[in-house]
């Protein structure tokens, strides 16, 4: 039986932030209505949050909390709607499970984040776990980003010898593969919102550029920082977010043109063969193009820029 929403803390031209309870509020959100689910819930590691919610839940409880509300984003989701599942790798093997039961499984993608403390008597940990999958049998949105070569931040050379293939290289980048090693952690005090850990404005754009068009309904509900709430915005997503406390989600839409200052300078890079910064780093030391083409990825850069504005 659904319930009725509460008042919205803060409403877009696309969005609706409610302040609450996340199960309370999925469970009145109608059947079928988002394209794309994202969670990225508290990982049960005793942090302090502003809401002062529990994060330190016995394992089963914390599990069957976390079945009850990806329980209602798969119901939540349309068919051909995708879920992404952000998590230590630690839960989302059983997480991952219960949804394979529900959902067709697309990819375990892992996230290289080198800054936790090292554990005794296990391996460093320098990974988080991004599940992917898809409700029905195939998405209905699905158009990854391109990366640019990966060179030397010195000199501008390749790190891999393309050899032979260098004209037979996409002018828009590298493919994308299910191991993302370029995804900085929110450290420096200028972009963090929150003294707990927050998204990436890079993860988040990712994401909804693959899964996601402009339009599409876009549902996250664990607002934190509100960072994918703020790059649904940029990019021209319908939004539906929910958090304990909402306030550093309202107070972060009023500064929204930082993150937009931001979000240019990811798409200077983006979906081009070489940065800006490779380029003139290969100009100063006589590293050549080749065999490179790179022309159509500058004009479609361009194209990304003014989608932004």
């Amino acid at each position: 039986m659904m319930t009725m929403l509460p008042i919205s803390a803060l409403q877009t031209e696309l969005g609706q932030l409610y302040e609450g309870d996340c199960l309370n509020i999925l469970k009145s959100l109608p059947n079928a209505s988002a394209d794309l689910a994202f969670a990225d819930p508290p990982f049960n590691l005793r942090k302090s949050y502003s809401s002062a919610m529990d994060d330190n839940l016995p394992e089963a409880a914390y599990l069957d909390w976390c079945r009850c509300w990806a329980t209602e984003l798969v119901r939540i989701l349309k068919t051909g709607g995708s879920l992404f599942l952000y998590n230590l790798p630690k839960w989302n093997l059983p997480l991952g499970a219960f949804l394979m039961d529900r959902l067709t499984f697309r990819h375990w993608i892992t996230v290289d984040m080198k800054y936790c403390l090292p554990i005794p008597k296990r391996l460093y940990p320098s990974n988080y776990s991004l599940l992917y999958f898809v409700k029905g049998k195939s998405p209905s949105i699905f158009h990854p980003d391109r990366l640019p070569i990966d060179c030397c931040r010195h000199c501008g050379g390749e790190q891999r010898d393309y050899g032979g293939y260098k004209d037979k290289m996409n002018p828009k980048g590298v493919s994308l593969t299910d191991v993302w090693t370029d995804i900085p952690p929110v450290r420096h005090q200028k972009y963090k919102r929150r003294a707990a850990n927050e998204l990436s404005l890079k993860l988040m754009d990712r994401i909804l550029s693959l899964a996601s068009n402009p339009g599409s309904v876009v549902l996250d509900p664990f607002g934190g920082s509100g960072t994918t709430y703020i790059a649904a915005e940029i990019l021209g997503r319908r939004w539906v977010g929910m958090e304990l406390d909402c306030a550093p989600i309202c107070d972060r839409f009023t500064q929204i043109d930082k993150d937009r200052e931001n979000m240019y300078k990811l798409y200077e890079n983006k979906n081009r063969l070489f940065t800006k910064h490779s380029l003139r780093l290969r100009a100063q030391n006589g590293f050549v193009i080749g065999k490179y083409r790179i022309e159509t990825s500058m004009s479609n850069h361009e194209l990304d820029l003014n989608a932004l504005k």
